[in-house]
């Protein structure tokens, strides 16, 4: 049964990477595609490259090797990163979700208050709170203390 979950889960990731790899590859080379919502877009697809790898890889390492130790720096350097990408894949959901409500609500407007100045600034933002949210959860739980002798099976 290991063999198929890993060649399962392997063909998943790679679909995913290999798609979204995609995305980016043809917004950047189209200049019809250099518009707010294909950069928000491309963005997207790079954190969803970032969170899959953040999980992925080190889950097929655990199924190849039939071992499901991590060591606790490792949990909290993953739980860092799982942190930041989600965070990260919401405030570009929000961000693009606001770049459709001017386009639908503002037509007329939208290129003065879309400008690529505010795509990026928006962007920018998103990546500072991920990173500080992440850092902060991150912090939190390596003050906690844990038992060290204690095995949890999953």
């Amino acid at each position: 049964m290991q063999p198929l979950i890993f060649g399962l889960f392997l063909s998943m990731y790679l679909v995913t990477v290999l798609g979204n790899l995609l995305i980016i590859l043809a917004t950047i080379s189209d200049s019809h595609l250099h518009t707010p919502m294909y950069f928000f877009l491309s963005n997207l697809s790079f954190v969803d490259i970032c969170l899959t790898s953040t999980t992925i890889p080190k889950m097929l390492v655990n199924i190849q090797t039939q071992s499901k130790v991590i060591t606790y720096t490792g949990c909290i350097t993953q739980m860092c990163f799982f942190i930041l990408f989600v965070g990260l894949d919401n405030f570009l959901l929000t961000v693009m979700a606001y770049d459709r409500f001017v386009a639908i609500c503002h037509p007329l407007h939208y290129m003065v208050i879309m400008n690529p100045w505010l795509c990026v600034l928006l962007v920018l933002m998103s990546w500072i709170l991920s990173v500080l949210n992440s850092l902060l959860q991150s912090l939190m739980v390596s003050w906690l203390s844990f038992c060290t002798h204690v095995e949890i099976p999953h």
